[in-house]
């Protein structure tokens, strides 16, 4: 009984110890959460001791004494570890610490004291793309998505330059436990971020990419942090990729002159045997349909095995129905320029100035004017040498003067050689109407610049006018804040979708146009560093950035599936320029829907769209009977035989699908979509339609309810034709579902084609 007794009392003083602990613990914790990092600023004391304003070598030692003199004393048999962050030396006396409100009022009172103030998040002057996307250090989403961690992506490309230090591995985990890629080098160069190289067997024998465009679209998606980074000394700043932390694996299937279709396929069967969890393939062929489309046969099996595929539109653009990688599996992103401008304005005899960019800015080159050589300039002329090409080197008039050359027949590199080698001392570059306002930048040696079509046409009235034309090339550098931001590139491939009409393809935009990445060589020629980067466009550009943003918003939400990552994306786009206008396209007017698809890229609001649209791999097998397939097509897709005649088959505009896009018909189309909650578990949504011009558009319920997390629930949508066309091609809306708190908007863009006109 006794010994039962000591038990009671030694359980009884455990649990009260316990309870102290517990309560000592919980006060702790609430002290920790009122704390913040300030940085202090104090002044040593004037004389009478050892670290007196008058001796100039004071230990470090002693300066942090100091320093800890400063804080609360309470703090010197506390267990929470260390208040002091960084003491200060050099810069200024002072140091960084945890501190409460209460804690600065006190110290505040103590002699030697300057100031204190809580920390800024500062920005990084990165190259450019992720602070224009939103991304920023150590906040908001790129924070919580730990910069893309543990995710792999697999870059299909042209390979990559091993030692250039966007590839670098400081500060990155080992890859994933899952694993089993391969590094297919000559030497051992892989490391933690580039995880895996292999080539095949229509290549050079190598992994090394000899072009560029495999480094640069890889250290895009997930580049490491490289200070410094610059081409001629423009767009200067700490390059990094979208998912930093994330791994890459590279698989080589292109060279110099091509990508083997069957490289492709062997390259997309080993990546998805490694393990890839991100699959970035910037290249593609015309439409076709998808059975005989080798990106997208191969493309489905790895959304079948949970790995999200983005790809590049193509670059065949302004024109419509240009797209490649149209496979509703697919993500297919659409190129837009960034806000950042690399300038070099020409300023006619007249005073007039034109706007230009380049990538080359010559600080020697004189502002006075030269006459200007333009053989073009009578547009009319069929013999006039208008595009800069070798016959130029037969023309005598040229030398001395700045030369006007037409996009066309030869690459602008080529142009720049020829007028160099004729005497040129300069170059300006006018874009064709298709052109519009996008203008590029290239590693020219020669003073040049590149003028949109509008400045083209005052070039051409000034040369045609004046009695003895003349220009001078001004070079003003990097302008960050063009309000015209994010716009539509010209080149960038457009819908409709040839080989389904009835998904909206592209389906996003991101940034595509005067891209600053990883280099395999120095444009420079610099054969002294191997941090080189170069500056290029394209719609290859704009599909890692997205590529990149995939794999954070996998790192953020690893459960989610590739179809629900990519509505993700799709439902939370920007519509609007910085000047708060609708998108633009290449002409400065508003972008059609088959330019911009569901809008730009919003990675911050893709981590949190509320709702989703989820497709698993089984629902695209009556999608694909109901194209009209045959069951050897499909099966060629699914990889096993199906009979379509046994399957319900549904029309194009039934899939589960984040945007619409209808063919108008007499008849009323119905279609259903399920939405599942990935927001807040008690939350009601009701809907907000824009009908497209001609086209009546309901929607039932028109309420949503959600009691929980990851429920699903259905709505109809009504399509009818409401006579009032008026002979357009093409008219656009939207379906908004706005959450009753206001947090969410879930929005599906629509798109109404009609018929009658010819599409």
């Amino acid at each position: 009984m006794r010994s039962n007794m000591g038990l009671m009392q030694i359980f009884i003083l455990f649990c009260v110890l316990s309870f102290h602990s517990l309560a000592i613990s919980a006060i702790d914790f609430q002290e920790q959460s009122n704390l913040e990092t300030y940085i202090v600023h104090v002044e040593l004391p004037e004389s009478g001791t050892q670290l007196s304003t008058t001796n100039s070598s004071i230990p470090n030692e002693d300066l942090d004494s100091w320093y800890n003199s400063f804080l609360p004393t309470v703090t010197a048999s506390s267990n929470d570890g260390p208040r002091i962050i960084y003491p200060y030396h050099n810069v200024f006396k002072g140091f960084a610490a945890k501190l409460s409100a209460e804690d600065v009022k006190a110290m505040e009172k103590m002699p030697g004291f300057v100031s204190a103030r809580p920390q800024k998040v500062l920005s990084l002057h990165t190259t450019h793309t992720p602070n224009f996307l939103g991304l920023h250090p150590n906040s908001g989403f790129w924070k919580a998505s730990n910069y893309g961690k543990g995710v792999i992506i697999g870059v299909l490309d042209s390979g990559i330059t091993p030692d250039h230090p966007s590839f670098g591995d400081e500060g990155m985990p080992p890859p994933p436990a899952k694993w089993k890629g391969k590094c297919e080098f000559n030497t051992s160069v892989c490391n933690n971020k580039l995880i895996g190289a292999r080539f095949f067997r229509h290549g050079d024998g190598s992994s090394i990419d000899g072009i560029g465009h495999g480094t640069h679209t890889a250290s895009t998606a997930a580049g490491s942090y490289v200070e410094g980074a610059n081409v001629f000394g423009n767009a200067n700043g700490t390059a990094v990729g979208i998912a930093p932390l994330a791994h890459l694996a590279i698989y080589k299937v292109c060279t110099t002159s091509s990508c083997s279709e069957s490289d492709l396929l062997a390259a997309m069967d080993a990546a998805i045997h490694d393990g890839v969890d991100v699959l970035s393939i910037s290249l593609g062929g015309s439409s076709e349909p998808f059975y005989a489309d080798n990106i997208a046969l191969g493309a489905y099996r790895a959304t079948e095995k949970g790995i999200f595929v983005s790809c590049s539109a193509g670059n065949d653009g302004p024109s419509s129905s240009t797209l490649s990688n149209e496979a509703p599996w697919i993500l297919t992103v659409g190129a837009s320029t960034t806000d950042r401008k690399i300038r070099a304005t020409v300023v006619l005899g007249n005073k007039e100035k034109l706007e230009g960019e380049t990538l080359h800015q010559p600080k020697d080159f004189p502002s006075t004017q030269f006459r200007i050589f333009f053989p073009g300039a009578n547009q009319s002329d069929p013999n006039a040498d208008r595009f800069c090409t070798t016959a130029l080197l037969n023309q005598t008039g040229i030398k001395g003067k700045i030369a006007v050359c037409d996009i066309g027949e030869i690459p602008l590199l080529d142009k720049e050689e020829n007028v160099k080698a004729a005497g040129g001392v300069g170059m300006i570059i006018i874009n064709p109407e298709e052109f519009g306002y996008t203008t590029s930048v290239d590693a020219y040696s020669l003073p040049a610049t590149q003028v949109t079509y509008a400045d083209r046409l005052k070039l051409i009235k000034y040369v045609n006018t004046a009695r003895s034309p003349k220009a001078a090339i001004s070079f003003k550098g990097t302008m960050i804040g063009d309000n015209h931001a994010p716009a539509v590139a010209y080149f960038s491939s457009r819908g409709p979708s040839q080989a389904s009409i009835g998904i909206l393809k592209p389906d996003i935009i991101g940034p595509g146009v005067n891209i600053l990445a990883a280099w395999h060589r120095s444009v420079e020629n610099n054969p002294n560093t191997k941090s080189n980067f170069n500056v290029i466009s394209g719609t290859s550009m704009a599909c890692p950035h997205l590529s990149g943003v995939a794999a954070l918003l996998k790192s953020a939400h690893p459960n989610w599936s590739p179809a629900a990552i990519k509505s993700a994306m799709m439902t939370t786009t920007d519509l609007v320029n910085l000047a708060k206008k609708p998108i633009e396209d290449q002409r400065q007017l508003p972008a059609n829907i088959f330019a911009t698809g569901a809008g730009h890229v919003n990675p911050a609001r893709a981590s949190n769209p509320g709702l989703i649209y989820d497709i698993e791999p089984k629902d695209y097998i009556p999608y694909l009977c109901g194209l009209n397939y045959t069951d050897k097509q499909v099966g060629l897709i699914l990889q096993r035989k199906v009979k379509c005649s046994e399957i319900s088959n549904i029309p194009e505009g039934q899939l589960n699908y984040p945007s619409f896009s209808v063919v108008v018909r007499s008849a009323v189309q119905k279609y259903t979509r399920t939405v599942t909650n990935v927001g807040e578990a008690s939350s009601v949504y009701h809907v907000q339609i824009v009908a497209p011009a001609g086209v009546n558009v309901r929607a039932n319920p028109t309420m949503l309810s959600f009691t929980k997390v990851n429920q699903k629930l259905a709505y109809e949508v009504t399509f009818s034709p409401s006579g009032s066309a008026n002979n357009i091609a093409v008219s656009q809306g939207s379906l908004t579902w706005h959450s009753s708190n206001s947090k969410y908007s879930v929005r599906s863009p629509i798109a109404a084609i009609f018929q009658a006109v010819g599409l």
